[in-house]
């Protein structure tokens, strides 16, 4: 334990140190009711209990904060996120201090190898390279991760007919971000414990840890949530139990099938650029969405709004609108609030392939308001 903040003095006969929370949470707070130490005072102060082999507080008689473990880190010492107001309030080692399973292994190994190969992008740059990039940004980015993964997977924001649905999940494949089962079952957990100890990506423990170090360490999202036992929905369904199995050779056969078509120049944007871009959107959408920007929505959470990231991920910036209402198709509520993916969701419904399409009501919107 390490002492990690004293309060102002409260009154009450003097006695010994008192705690006032039994249950085994985070942060403990004690009463320390002794006049030699507080000359004469009564003080509150609260301490972190993630290590237990640590002493709180020197015995009575010392000083208070005496015996502190040389070293320790505690809330206090991270300070906030910059230009921000979010308070990273623990950190976890993700690079060392650890033991990487084999997964953690291949998951870095992927996003590395992606990553390189972007340094070859401008030596081998033609013009069509670039708009094959361009093309699969869209139908990775777009049809498969914040259509498909997000907005109907993860929420059942709409209903496509079945072949659809599996297209533009495939799609969500090639973006090398996880298989669906995978995907969907993260972020339905980010949303049930968001922006506490217990989600698996919120900025309370870093910027860079919600951006993509999280991606590294998948224990700790085991740990903290427990096994993907949250998408019983498509379990059940042969192709995603299918495409769970098989996940990585798909894009090997894509990368061949580029490599077929446009030789090394096809594999350095294609495959290169264009996933390090969907990479970096999506998970700009789990850091700067809950670090930057405004919040209209009273949801109890650091979600925010952001119109750069909007412009990029097809309409996903605008995340306090998401995590107010998050069965929503729709996340740029405002007429000025560019949002792509549903623009492509009210197509779908305007041709008969979306249906069951949900939107907030107006009364839902005036309970969610902040003014």
């Amino acid at each position: 334990m390490s002492l990690i903040a004293l309060t102002k003095p409260i009154s009450g006969p003097p006695s010994k140190i008192v705690r006032t929370q039994h249950k085994p949470v985070r942060n403990s707070q004690f009463t320390l009711r002794h006049p030699g130490i507080c000359n004469g005072r009564n003080w509150t102060f609260y301490v972190h209990t993630t290590s237990i082999r640590r002493r709180a507080v020197a015995a009575i008689g010392g000083r208070v904060g005496e015996g502190v473990e040389s070293g320790e880190q505690n809330e206090l010492h991270f300070g906030k996120i910059r230009f921000s107001d979010v308070a990273v309030k623990r950190k976890r080692r993700v690079f060392w201090g650890r033991k990487w399973n084999a997964l953690d292994i291949g998951t870095a190994g992927v996003v590395g190898l992606m990553h390189v190969l972007c340094l070859f992008a401008p030596f081998y740059f033609t013009w069509s390279a670039f708009w094959i990039a361009v093309g699969l940004y869209v139908v990775t980015g777009l049809l498969g991760i914040t259509l498909c993964f997000h907005r109907q997977l993860s929420h059942r924001s709409f209903k496509l007919p079945k072949w659809l649905e599996y297209l533009f999940a495939y799609c969500g494949v090639q973006a090398l971000q996880g298989n669906p089962i995978d995907w969907v079952s993260t972020h339905r957990y980010h949303h049930q414990f968001c922006d506490s100890e217990r989600d698996p990506h919120s900025p309370s423990e870093g910027f860079w840890f919600s951006h993509m170090n999280w991606l590294f360490d998948t224990n700790a999202v085991v740990q903290r949530c427990g096994e993907p036992n949250n998408v019983a929905d498509l379990r059940k369904q042969s192709f995603y139990a299918f495409i769970e199995k098989t996940y990585i050779v798909h894009p090997i056969a894509l990368a061949a099938l580029l490599y077929a078509g446009g030789g090394f120049p096809y594999i350095a944007w294609g495959m290169g650029v264009r996933t390090v871009w969907v990479y970096h959107i999506t998970w700009l959408v789990n850091s700067a969405c809950h670090v930057w920007g405004t919040q209209p929505w009273n949801t109890g959470d650091l979600s925010r709004n952001n119109w750069w990231v909007s412009l990029f991920a097809f309409g996903e910036g605008w995340h306090n609108n998401h995590h107010a209402f998050e069965f929503s198709a729709r996340h740029g509520l405002e007429w000025w609030e560019v949002d792509m993916t549903w623009y492509v969701v009210r197509l779908l419904q305007a041709v008969g392939l979306a249906t069951d399409v949900k939107v907030p009501s107006e009364s839902q919107k005036q309970r969610m308001a902040l003014n």
